[in-house]
This record gives structure tokens, sequence and C-alpha cells, in this order.
């Protein structure tokens, strides 16, 4: 007899187990990433890409800098160069360089006494961008005469004379396909097409990062996986990943997207900057 069939001898497998989170989270004591907060602490703001496609001519921070409660100002130039493969993908996503690659690519941050006081002090930091030509639909980027959005990112795997911006080339298969088209008696060929899509947490992407000038830091963050995230930070700040602690919060969902940085470093940067004071980022 398969002991499934005797459920009974189980203490847990087929019964109803109360959720070790459900108490909290329904009375309202799960601290989520945006819930946390620390003594002296400073809040940040991030300042933002118009545009899809821009170099970045200058960046002028001096009219925030002279704002009362800014602490710190970071741009691409507070972080470590040298960079190459993924780190440099990492980094190249946490903050623009020369070149801002999409709408809403961060260009600077800055971190404030209040919220409202890092908010705007990022209004009056002033980009001088050199709009260029863009691309938004797949089949159009990956034509021969396409305008490269980042060159020489290819990696290994791109067979020589592909298209500027395949970066990565992936190819699955399994048995004889020509044999199974030929064989079947309905060969049926579409094109589908959606819009860009990203999960639908019910909490913003959260953090409070503190760094102090020996490059040691601990981090409180909504992730589904503090491994990735301290080992991600760690790469794009430059720093040794023993040196980061990673405490992760209670998420408001994550299925999969909470287990890589998107603003992580920028409250780190800010906080090696500010003298080491907490900066907290939503």
């Amino acid at each position: 007899m398969n002991k499934m069939d005797n459920i009974s001898e189980f203490k847990l497998v087929g019964t109803r187990p109360d959720r070790p989170d459900g108490l909290d989270k329904v009375t309202g004591r799960a601290r989520y990433g945006a819930d946390i907060s620390a003594p002296n602490m400073l809040h940040a703001a991030v300042v933002r890409s118009p545009h899809a496609h821009a170099r970045i001519r200058k960046i002028d921070t001096s009219k925030a800098e002279a704002l009362e409660g800014v602490k710190a100002i970071v741009t691409r130039a507070d972080f470590p160069t040298g960079l190459t493969g993924e780190d440099w993908d990492l980094q190249e996503n946490t903050i623009a360089g020369d070149v801002a690659l999409y709408d809403g690519h961060a260009v600077a941050a800055v971190a404030a006494t209040s919220a409202l006081v890092a908010q705007d002090a990022a209004r009056l930091i002033e980009v001088d961008y050199e709009v260029l030509p863009h691309v938004i639909d797949v089949d159009e980027a990956i034509k021969p005469d396409a305008v490269a959005i980042r060159p020489g990112a290819a990696d290994y795997s791109v067979p020589e004379g592909s298209p500027p911006n395949v970066v990565r080339y992936f190819e699955f298969g399994h048995g004889d396909t020509e044999a199974g088209f030929g064989e079947a008696d309905l060969v049926m060929e579409k094109t589908y097409k959606t819009e860009a899509t990203h999960q639908g947490y019910i909490e913003p992407h959260a953090c409070l990062g503190q760094l102090g000038e020996d490059g040691k830091g601990e981090m409180w963050v909504c992730t589904q996986g503090h491994w990735y995230i301290r080992r991600m930070c760690t790469a794009v700040l430059g720093l040794e990943t023993a040196q980061l602690r990673v405490t992760p919060s209670e998420i408001g969902g994550g299925f999969g997207g909470k287990t890589t940085i998107f603003m992580e470093p920028l409250a780190l940067a800010l906080s090696r900057k500010a003298g080491g004071r907490p900066v907290k980022l939503v």
C-alpha cells in the first residue's frame, strides 16, 4: 500500500495549518519594507530621465545642494568604474551613465531630512539631455539597421553579424521539429504581441540602507532573495560581499520580481556620502 493512501499517518499533509505570518498580517503588526525606520534616518528621492534614450551632457546639482536639509546627492560618478558582465548590467540599470536607456532611468538621487525636502531637491537638479533616437518594438529593435541602444553589450552567445540590439541568444529544441511539421495534419503560424508587464505587488519597492566609510553596512529591504540583494548591491558599489548584512522584511507579493535590485544601491551610496546615516528609499 502506498503511504499516501493513508493520509492520517501525516501530521501536516492534508491538514489546514495556521499560517505562521497570518496573525501579524491581519492585525497590522507585520513590518513591510516601507514600514522600516531608524534613528537619524534620511529620506531619498530619485531623479529619472523623461526620455526613452538620451545622452546625459551635464548634471547640475548646485541648487539642490544649497537647499536646507539636503545631506547627500549621488550620480553615476559616485559609483565604481570597470565593472563587467552582469555586474555592469546591474549598475547600468541602477543609475544611468553617459546615456539614459529608458523613460524613468535613474540619473541622480538625493537624501534629505524629510521626504518632502528630498522631493523638492530632486526637482532642483538640472539635467542637460541630448535626445537620441529610440526603439520600443522588439521587431523594430532587432532589424540590422536599428539604432543601437547599448553598443557592445552582446555576450559570447550572440552569433557574429547579429543585429546590434541582440545582447543574448538562447536556442531551445526537442526532437526533430522539421519531421514533426512534415507529419502534422495542420500547421498554424501566428504572431502575438502584448505590452510589457511586471508583477503587481500590493506594496512599493522599499529599502533602508546604512553604509559607513569603512565599507561595512546593513540593509532592510522587501525581497524574497536577500542573498541575491547582498551580492548584487556589493558588486554595484565595489564592496566586499561579507561587509553587507541584509535583512528581508515582510513582502506584499514577489512572484520572482523581488530577487533582483532596482534602486537599493542608491540608498547605500547616499548613506555612505551622508556620513553613514541610514537612508530610506520608497
